[in-house]
């Protein structure tokens, strides 16, 4: 069923349909520069970034690349608990820098210890590459916080691409006991990369994100049409059992990865495991990268991600 928006978004959605019109209308072909700088212009829609005690800018070196990351405590004397955000946009879009807003955030809300991760996009570098980032960041997290207090904990944390990233760390740490993860948090995740989702008929356009451009969006990061490798990377269709950790997930009524998101979520509870689930009906994909036109929706998101948090 279609979704029914909110009145807040009414206007927004007239100009970017009107602008997605006009760019199929002149044969506009998606690219990575051109959805790239599309996404940061949301960047203006967030204007509330408050400040955070301790904000430091670090790296993880490895042998043949450095992996960037931002580090938010607002205390950091004091034993926080760690969350690992890994940002969205398709696989190939978002950084560090947008999401800025966002970690501040959550550090102060959830009075936690943030940390940031710049994985590898694609099409530059396609699938595992940035999923192998945002794995060792998680091994490797506590050499970031040398100067910054923290409890042994470790939650992760992503909206959209970034909570395919956790659920695949996820479904992996079954069976890698490398990777440690006490709860995850998705926010309008993508859990199936086959295409099948029945919302992404109904909500697949006029809600800014359409499915023609997710379909691009998998084209770049998976750089494959193997159905079989494709259906293996979606979480939604991997090993589902009582060991998966603890977990939070949003969805958006009028998001084309509406029904994912939930069909996950009836899966994890299923299975046993302890899962919360909050649907903004309302709400488009990305609403949290549009603050100033949704402020009570993304303040009531980051209220219960600090509920969550404080649970454990």
């Amino acid at each position: 069923m279609r979704g029914i928006v909110s009145p807040k978004l009414t206007d927004f959605l007239a100009v970017a349909n009107n602008n997605i019109a006009l760019a199929k209308q002149n044969n506009v072909q998606f690219t990575p520069t051109i959805l790239r700088e599309n996404l940061n212009k949301l960047g203006a829609l967030m204007s509330d970034s408050p400040s955070v005690n301790y904000i430091a800018d670090k790296a993880l070196t490895l042998t043949d690349r450095t992996i960037a990351v931002r580090v938010y405590s607002p205390a950091p004397d004091k034993p926080l608990p760690v969350l690992l955000h890994f940002h969205g946009g398709g696989h190939m879009c978002g950084s560090v820098a947008l999401y800025d807003p966002i970690c501040r955030h959550l550090a102060n809300i959830a009075q936690c210890v943030v940390i940031s991760v710049e994985y590898r996009l694609a099409p530059e570098y396609p699938y595992p590459a940035g999923l192998n980032d945002c794995e060792y960041s998680l091994i490797h997290y506590t050499q970031l916080l040398d100067d910054v207090n923290h409890q042994d904990s470790v939650t992760i944390i992503g909206d959209s691409a970034g909570g395919a990233i956790c659920s695949s760390l996820s479904m992996k740490s079954l069976t890698d006991k490398r990777l440690h993860i006490d709860q995850q948090i998705l926010i309008y995740p993508s859990v199936d990369y086959t295409l099948t989702s029945p919302s992404l008929d109904s909500n697949g356009s006029g809600f800014l994100l359409e499915t023609s451009r997710i379909k691009w969006y998998f084209e770049q990061y998976f750089q494959s049409t193997d159905s079989d490798i494709i259906k293996q990377a979606s979480p939604l269709y991997g090993t589902i059992n009582a060991n998966l950790p603890k977990t939070l997930i949003f969805t958006a009524g009028c998001d084309p990865l509406r029904y994912e998101g939930i069909a996950y979520a009836n899966a994890l509870s299923t299975a046993g495991v302890e899962v919360e689930h909050h649907s903004f009906d309302g709400m488009i994909h990305a609403y949290m990268l549009l603050h100033d036109l949704v402020k009570q929706e993304c303040m009531t998101t980051y209220q219960r991600i600090a509920e969550f948090m404080a649970k454990s």
